[in-house]
């Protein structure tokens, strides 16, 4: 009797593994965090180990803590931080570079090359996406072009490319397994949303070798399977999606004007557009939402480089904060922003923007200013900045978002909720359950194994939480907003 799925959410702060039983109930969640890797400003990067290790860490810890045999699990599903690129030696497995991670601007002066050379129209138009240092492409040529020997091993078949769920199921599988799904080769840059297909116009431009790229499966099918050490018979592999993308299919945005927004180390809005690929025009991406056998819709998609990111940052870099929770309470203890507004470009500025030279910022301070205002305004630089992924959304699609789904580790923060609701004037629905991502990823293993039967059968899992009506003042929220338009405009190609 199977009674259990397991999703593994790899982040990009941290690994965790969370088992859930048919009730969508968690009965087990394990996480590690792991170090971050910043050899220049601008850069980051993980050790590829480190992710390996620490997910099957938690993955262990998860099912010895439950006490539940290899039995009575249905399947794993994979989610990962998407874009992040790992080039690997095909025989021996080792990493030939460190994993180059989604925030990393490295590639910036290469993106721009591109883009001087007219090439912008053409990769929109085949991946949805603008050309970024954000995406893989660039990251795959950098590794081949800057690690010794990597482009010469790599055109002789010897080097193999993924992101982390490709990374993930081909050590789960010994090396037997090289796949990845839709949604995470559409943040590629080399797939072609349309036709679905590696396209082999990108490869060319970006000086890629096809033989380094994964097979490109549905988001929910059996990939492979996974011998949990002593434990019984081997368990299927059976969903892969990029979190994003995840946390869309768990929130049950399975029909085309549903919207969500998730709180993470970034924060990213994605709109359900339905089955006709519509590239945008604007500052959003384009992106697959979910690739099932028999069903393919598509998302437009924004992008908030720094959102919770900027919490551990108070707490890590500046240690003003002892632990990231403790940021409610200090912004509700005072009675505004004080006039300070909290840029946290540190990486550059995803959408609406793009801008890959933008710097963080903290402006308008005065002796006046104290910590707190600090934090509130580094709180309310995520809300500032999903507003304006809400504004560009509804822009680009021409449907009007008058309720939005949250989800993520910064959801819980009543006070940002609020502040999200009133500054962008949309109700905000919280679920019962937060972990939406790694649900997302259990529901795609589950259906591939037959856990669970339809997609009827998820959306009627979903529950709300609490819900937050707008409640400022129009006017207020028009001053705020154009405050907070002024600053970003302070930090914008500040670096190049």
């Amino acid at each position: 009797m199977k009674k259990y799925v397991i999703a593994l959410d790899q982040g990009t702060t941290s690994s965790r593994a969370i088992i859930f039983d048919k009730d969508r109930n968690i009965v087990e969640m394990k996480q590690r965090e792991f170090p971050q890797i910043f050899p220049k400003p601008g850069w980051v990067e993980h050790d590829p180990m480190d992710i390996y290790s620490t997910q099957m860490a938690v993955l262990h810890e998860a099912v010895a803590a439950a006490g539940i045999p290899a039995e009575e699990i249905a399947a794993i599903g994979i989610t990962n931080q998407r874009e992040t690129t790992i080039v690997w030696d095909r025989k021996t497995g080792e990493p030939v570079y460190n994993a180059i991670v989604w925030q990393c601007s490295r590639t910036s002066a290469e993106c721009e090359k591109y883009i001087r050379q007219g090439h912008g129209k053409m990769v929109r138009e085949k991946t949805g996406l603008l050309i970024d240092s954000y995406f893989s492409a660039t990251k795959i040529r950098w590794i081949l072009e800057n690690v010794e020997g990597a482009r010469q091993r790599a055109e002789a078949g010897e080097l193999l490319f993924g992101t982390v769920d490709t990374w993930l199921v081909w050590k789960m599988t010994g090396g037997k397994i090289h796949v990845t799904d839709m949604t995470n080769a559409s943040r590629t840059m080399l797939y072609n949303i349309r036709e679905r297909c590696w396209d082999k116009e990108l490869l060319e431009l970006f000086g890629i070798p096809k033989s380094m790229l994964p097979r490109v499966c549905s988001s929910s099918e059996i990939y492979g399977m996974y011998d949990l050490p002593g434990e019984g018979p081997e368990i299927p592999i059976a969903g892969i999606a990029g979190d994003q993308q995840a946390a869309l299919f768990g929130q049950a945005c399975f029909e085309a004007g549903q919207a969500k927004n998730t709180y993470g180390t970034g924060c990213f809005m994605l709109m359900n557009i339905g089955e006709e690929c519509r590239i945008s025009d604007g500052k959003l991406v384009t992106t697959i939402g979910i690739g099932l056998k028999d069903r393919v819709q598509y998302a437009v998609e924004g992008s908030v480089f720094v959102g919770g990111a900027v919490i551990q940052w108070l707490r890590d870099g500046l240690q003003i904060l002892a632990k990231s929770s403790d940021s409610e309470a200090a912004a509700e203890s005072v009675p505004d922003n004080g006039g300070v507004y909290f840029v946290p470009a540190f990486t550059g500025l995803g959408a609406p923007y793009w801008d890959m030279y933008a710097r963080g910022a903290v402006l308008g301070i005065t002796r006046g200013t104290t910590r707190e205002h600090i934090i509130r305004a580094a709180v309310e630089s995520m809300a500032f900045q999903s507003m304006e992924l809400l504004e560009s959304l509804q822009k680009e699609s021409g449907i009007p978002i008058e309720r939005l789904r949250v989800d993520g580790g910064a959801c819980s923060n009543d006070f940002l909720m609020q502040f999200q609701s009133d500054i962008c004037g949309v109700t905000i629905e919280r679920p019962v359950i937060r972990e939406t991502t790694a649900l997302g990823a259990a529901y795609l293993a589950g259906l591939a194994a037959g856990f669970w039967e339809s997609l009827e059968d998820v959306s009627r899992g979903r529950e709300v939480e609490r819900i937050f009506e707008p409640s400022m003042e129009g006017s207020e929220r028009e001053r705020l907003s154009e405050e907070w338009r002024k600053a970003v405009g302070r930090t914008l190609d500040w670096a190049k």
